[in-house]
């Protein structure tokens, strides 16, 4: 088993984050997630051609490159196509989302659920707040046109305590950030506040994604944490953290997906999640990755066909967030 070390545990209960190398075996677990996000790139690229958002789906070109061209042409963006999730508004029985084998498969990566065990204990649930970033150098991002800014821009100041409701606030959340591909600053990997989550839960403000308003940040200091292909960041759920933007010529592209122990509240209980590990009970972990899209499948069946849930607990209308 692939605990944390005694430093490296030190270092999440002092600052907030831990910076792991080799958590992942890149050929094994990698390959094939990028084999499957070129089919889901194949098929966005087929369904716009076909109606005639596109001229061309640009198959020889890569990935990254493809991407950006497609995002161009059409002025749109596309993330709920390669997303693991689906979006907290305006869900329908054809939203897509993507939940491939690959993708399960790294969802249950040991080592990964080694180093978790460490910090939270043997009996952890994958949370359902998992997401991919396909992020694009900002100069090719299409922008909104009523605001002038990019539909895919860096990520802002906050904490994922933030991002989910109050009922998950005692939960023992843990995120896992990491890059398909290494990862630098010219790229917009992840930057955090180290020792910010000794502060406590901060306000969240509104208006396009959340994010902790400037007056509540202070002398903010930052750590920008480029990393290697395989390595991951293991980080507390009131740690401070944002991106840097893509200032290359690129994708970005990233994970982030969040463990907790079974039996907490997720703070998303309108969204599955999954028993990932059991030491006590290990015939309650899920192995199946068509009974996870399954139970997607049914999450967006009762959003489609239901009343919307509450995803935020925060007021835009807040005095420090005019």
């Amino acid at each position: 088993m692939a605990s944390l070390t005694a430093a490296e545990q030190r270092q999440f209960e002092e600052e907030g984050y831990v910076v792991v190398d080799d958590v992942f075996d890149p050929e094994r677990e990698f390959d094939p997630v990028t084999a499957e996000y070129d089919g889901v790139l194949d098929r966005l690229a087929a369904e716009l051609h076909e109606s005639g958002a596109i001229s061309s789906t640009y198959s020889d070109l890569a990935f990254s490159d493809r991407l950006a061209r497609i995002y161009a042409e059409t002025g749109q963006v596309y993330p709920k196509y390669f997303d693991l999730s689906l979006p907290q508004s305006g869900v329908t029985h054809q939203t897509p989302f993507w939940t491939g084998p690959a993708v399960f498969n790294l969802l249950r990566s040991q080592g990964v659920l080694d180093r978790v065990e460490s910090l939270i204990g043997p009996e952890i649930y994958a949370n359902p707040v998992q997401h991919i970033r396909l992020m694009p150098p900002e100069r090719l991002v299409p922008t909104d046109p009523s605001t002038g800014q990019a539909l895919l821009a860096a990520t802002p100041w906050h904490q994922d305590n933030g991002v989910v409701t109050e009922e998950a606030d005692d939960t023992r959340m843990i995120t896992v950030w990491f890059p398909l591909i290494d990862t630098s600053e010219e790229m917009g990997c992840l930057v955090v506040q180290p020792g910010s989550h000794r502060r406590g839960l901060l306000t969240h403000c509104g208006g396009g994604r959340l994010h902790v308003p400037d007056q509540l940040l202070g002398d903010v200091s930052a750590k920008p944490l480029p990393m290697r292909r395989g390595s991951a960041l293991f980080m507390h759920r009131l740690t401070v953290h944002s991106s840097l933007p893509n200032l290359s010529g690129q994708v970005r592209r990233s994970f982030d997906f969040r463990y907790q122990p079974t039996g907490e509240p997720t703070g998303r209980p309108a969204f599955p999640g999954f028993v990932a590990r059991s030491r006590t009970r290990p015939d309650t972990e899920l192995h199946d990755p068509e009974v996870w899209t399954a139970l997607w499948l049914e999450a967006r069946r009762a959003l489609a066909d239901g009343d919307q849930p509450r995803f935020n607990r925060w007021d835009a209308n807040a005095a420090m967030c005019a």
